[in-house]
């Protein structure tokens, strides 16, 4: 199995285990793919829900330029709604997870098609 199938499954069995989602595994696949290799370092592979730098990023760079957003009050509501599904208690949050879950907020699953 390679290194990207692996944390496939690893990010998989987090959505199931912390937000009780069976992942559509091709939409996950997808955006673990078009993370690029920052899924394979620790620290850049996971979000810090406390850090607002870090969240910033998430709205400009994911929510804005890759699913395409418009940046408004929406954007946070969806962040917010995310992060409480995710568990905002829980330390490790995978950034693909994160990211699927935002995705399927959205209904931007098209961006991946």
């Amino acid at each position: 199995m390679s290194e990207l199938n692996r944390l496939i499954e690893k990010y998989a069995a987090d959505l199931k285990a912390k937000c009780g989602i069976d992942a559509d595994m091709a939409l996950l696949t997808k955006i673990a793919k078009a993370a690029g290799p920052s899924i394979y370092n620790d620290d850049a592979s996971t979000v810090s829900s406390s850090d607002e730098a870090e969240l910033d990023r998430v709205r400009n760079n994911f929510l804005v330029k890759k699913l395409g957003l418009s940046a408004g009050p929406e954007l946070e509501k969806g962040l917010n709604a995310a992060l409480d599904t995710y568990g905002r208690s829980n330390r490790n949050k995978y950034r693909v997870c994160l990211q699927y879950l935002l995705v399927k907020h959205f209904g931007k699953e098209a961006v991946y098609a």
